[in-house]
């Protein structure tokens, strides 16, 4: 299902229910939202989070799988249960501004009863190099993506839910708000701990020194990988096979420096400062590599 400038999957998709739950969805004053483009961190801060209500306790995130802890608003299987989660209510979406639930913008909730919103941003050619191996995996895909030809889709603005570019400077105004926080998936690799008590002094929880040290160790990509592979149940569309998914990888940053030639390096490069230009230098850790 394509719109303008965006490609949108009909396996996972619907446009006519993401402009429904666009136009309807009621947020709640508790209600918090993970928005990612596609492949930079979702998961991690899914699991941050859960850990972070939880109090560091991994008893939730060992025996629910993510999708069930947090529903993805624009995922056709998910839309509906969102009506029915018990607050607090904790959302992911990929969704670009233009396209998220105008409830967000427009509620009238004051603090300490605000909802709030996380963003995480993702170095993009690692994100391309992790939309390369993702793809890989889907059963339904017709033909395998070269690492070329994601390159070049990627910086025509076609993977999943359109241009990155867009996507990224669409949420960025949105930074001097008291209900957004900003976060990088570099900072979460270097100083976990620390991205932690950000975190809960953002959400306005109160955890002791050895409960954030509980959802840092929890949230450390070997223990995260084990849990999520505990609770990896079959994704059913339907109209496929039953699948799984394996969506941690490597849980690193600077891997595309093993996947990216020369030429397709000053490729990206060049049309990636075309398409930031304006934002100032250094604005994002992978801008100095």
């Amino acid at each position: 299902m394509e719109t303008p400038g965006r490609l949108l999957p009909p396996h996972f998709y619907d446009m006519e229910k993401i402009q429904r739950t666009r136009d309807e969805l009621e947020v709640g004053d508790q209600d918090v939202f993970i928005v990612t483009f596609p492949k930079s961190g979702t998961h991690w801060m899914v699991e941050i989070v859960s850990l972070i209500y939880s109090k560091g306790d991994p008893t939730w995130v060992k025996s629910s799988p993510m999708w069930k802890r947090s529903a993805c608003v624009e995922i056709n299987y998910a839309v509906e249960m969102v009506k029915d989660k018990a607050k607090p209510r904790l959302f992911t979406s990929h969704l670009p501004i233009h396209l998220f639930p105008k409830a967000y913008f427009t509620s009238k909730a004051k603090f300490p009863f605000l909802f709030q919103m996380i963003y995480v941003a993702r170095n993009p050619r690692d994100i391309i190099t992790s939309l390369y191996h993702f793809q890989r995996q889907l059963p339904f895909c017709q033909t395998l993506f070269s690492f070329e030809q994601i390159i070049e889709s990627f910086l025509q603005g076609n993977p999943v839910l359109g241009s990155w570019f867009d996507h990224i400077k669409g949420w960025l105004p949105m930074r001097d708000s008291e209900k957004f926080l900003f976060f990088t998936y570099e900072e979460l690799i270097q100083d976990l701990k620390t991205s932690v008590g950000k975190i809960c002094q953002f959400l306005g929880q109160e955890l002791s020194e050895e409960e954030i040290g509980s959802v840092a160790e929890n949230a450390s990509f070997p223990v995260m990988k084990k849990h999520m592979l505990e609770v990896m149940e079959p994704i059913d569309l339907g109209h496929v096979e039953p699948f799984t998914m394996h969506i941690m990888r490597t849980g690193t940053c600077g891997d595309w420096k093993n996947h990216f030639t020369v030429t397709q390096l000053e490729r990206f490069n060049k049309v990636y400062q075309e398409k930031m230009a304006g934002l100032g230098p250094d604005l994002f850790p992978w801008d100095q590599c």
